[in-house]
């Protein structure tokens, strides 16, 4: 894997959602640093990207209410597990599950294993609401796909804050996930 600064020059065989994503960074003026690499559907094929970025790539959870009638994506360290209860309290809601895909497909333009903040610039009816656990904030930059698990980014986190996220018209939800022990 290589790191490139912004879009490929060739997109041939790129698929358009992914094309659309550097379209409209590259319209916003986002700097990016970006590699290509095989399907990167899990967590420890995220941890080999990490590296080769220099930042830690977010996980990235799609999820609803029981009802099917609120949908939320949750960005949060990979490293740090998932537990429903530790969300649901800190932003007022029901128990959540995870969305189906055709939610996936409908409101971010993305397939499962390649959900990112990015999809939120095909959220144009403020379907999804972002939810961001703290720590992911407070790192000088984050990584994720560009809607397809076949390329990563790298960005200044304040340029999504400050830029992306006004321009999508959406506004995170700040929590503070728990760390557990490696036994729990």
């Amino acid at each position: 894997m290589e790191l490139y600064n912004g879009r490929p020059a060739d997109i041939s065989g790129r698929e358009e959602r992914e094309i659309r994503v550097y379209d409209f960074l590259d319209s916003l003026g986002i700097e990016y640093q970006r590699t290509d690499h095989g399907h990167a559907d899990t967590m420890e094929a995220c941890n080999r990207i990490d590296s080769v970025l220099g930042t830690l790539i977010c996980k990235n959870l799609f999820l609803c209410n029981r009802q099917k009638t609120d949908f939320y994506l949750l960005m949060m360290p990979g490293d740090k597990p998932f537990k429903t209860k530790d969300i649901t309290k800190q932003i007022g809601c029901s128990r959540l599950s995870f969305a189906g895909e055709e939610f996936m497909l409908e409101f971010l333009d993305i397939k499962p294993g390649a959900v990112s903040i990015m999809g939120l610039m095909n959220d144009k009816n403020n379907r999804v609401q972002l939810v961001v656990d703290k720590p992911v904030f407070e790192k000088d930059t984050l990584g994720c796909h560009p809607c397809v698990n076949t390329s990563s980014l790298k960005f200044n986190t304040a340029d999504i804050v400050e830029k992306f996220l006004p321009a999508v018209n959406h506004k995170p939800i700040i929590v503070d996930l728990p760390d557990y022990p490696e036994n729990e």
